[in-house]
């Protein structure tokens, strides 16, 4: 239940949305729900007192597993129309997963979003997740195991996930404002809004959770607590992606081969403090494979076994990871064609258990 809180007040929304005047135009994503109703309205306030105001569009993506959806995207078409706002429906067509929907269906909304983003020539797209939706999203990272750049939670300016061609921005201008002061914000307006069901479907992770948090607020640990560990944890990573990038400069070229081999000084490397050397290696495979990311676990475990080993091939997200002597070389892995036809499989030797290859 909703603690009681006061609307957001005329004086705070310049602050919300400060960086954004002078622009061309920007999309407000508006699913109908409190959050993303209560921004439409305050952007349209905010835009009202600039000389220069940007265009707004406001975008409602139906992802066509609902029956209500497509009424509650109707709804959100005539609040737009009288507030003199431009709105487009976008569906999300074709087959929906069986599993992971809730992530599909986000990556769906982003790539959307952009691309409705770049029909209009806009470059930034308004998503109104709030400081409730922060802390979910540290305490669900949390129990999913992330590592720190997990823990330091959403951004509030970053790039849209799945744009494509032309950068598109992400900006969260509620960040820091709890989802019961923007509900009292709408019933101050008379501003009515729907509830998803799915918000409240025990079945996604999320929902659990979210059960969780009146719990973990009585011992302290409250949306404003979760959302402070997230800007510390920022924090933190700002201190570590500098380190990290001070290693690249130290240890390899500044332009990586665009296949590899990226060639590393062994010594040098397994001196760098265990997060500094994760990350430089993850990027290293990220760059020269051929997979994507690499997940976390299995990086910490060749990451691991790198400080003892003496000789070690491993393959690992489409790369070959290859230790011998000084030099550490990350590079594509061969096809399975490539394999058929001779190349050599991955092979592994390593020290004796806890003793290190170099010596100080």
């Amino acid at each position: 239940m909703l603690i009681a809180e006061k609307a957001v007040r005329d004086d705070e929304v310049n602050a919300l949305f400060r960086g954004l005047e002078g622009l061309g135009g920007l999309v407000i994503a508006a699913s109908g729900g409190s959050d993303s109703t209560a921004l439409l309205l305050l952007a349209v306030q905010w835009v009202k007192r600039q000389k220069r105001p940007p265009q707004l569009l406001a975008v409602t993506v139906d992802h066509g597993l609902r029956p209500e959806a497509a009424a509650e995207a109707a709804a959100v078409k005539r609040l737009a129309n009288r507030l003199g706002v431009r709105h487009r429906t976008l569906r999300w067509r074709g087959k929906k997963p069986d599993t992971g929907l809730q992530e599909a269906a986000r990556l769906a909304r982003y790539r959307l979003l952009g691309e409705a983003a770049a029909r209009a020539g806009y470059a930034h797209v308004l998503t109104a997740h709030t400081l409730d939706d922060q802390a979910e999203t540290v305490f669900f990272r949390l129990a999913r195991g992330s590592g720190l750049g997990g823990l330091a939670g959403m951004a509030a300016v970053s790039f849209l996930p799945g744009s494509s061609g032309r950068k598109i921005w992400l900006v969260r201008p509620l960040l820091h404002i709890p989802k019961a002061r923007l509900v009292a914000t709408l019933r101050a307006a008379g501003v009515g809004y729907s509830e998803d069901p799915s918000n409240r479907d025990p079945q996604f992770t999320r929902v659990r959770l979210r059960a969780l948090m009146p719990l973990l607020a009585r011992e302290g640990l409250d949306a404003r607590g979760l959302s402070r560990l997230a800007k510390r944890m920022r924090r933190a990573e700002a201190a570590i992606e500098f380190s990290v990038r001070a290693a690249h400069a130290a240890l390899a070229p500044a332009a990586w081969p665009r296949r590899g081999p990226v060639v590393l000084d062994a010594a040098k490397f397994i001196d760098l403090p265990a997060e500094v050397g994760l990350r430089l290696l993850g990027r290293a495979i990220a760059h020269t494979g051929d997979e994507g990311p690499v997940e976390l676990g299995k990086l910490e475990a060749l990451h691991d076994a790198l400080l003892t080993a003496v000789r070690l091939r491993r393959t690992l997200a489409g790369a070959v990871i290859t230790l011998v002597g000084d030099r550490l070389s990350i590079e594509r892995a061969p096809t399975r064609r490539a394999l058929a036809h001779g190349a050599r499989a991955p092979q592994h030797s390593h020290t004796p258990k806890g003793k290190s290859r170099f010596t100080k």
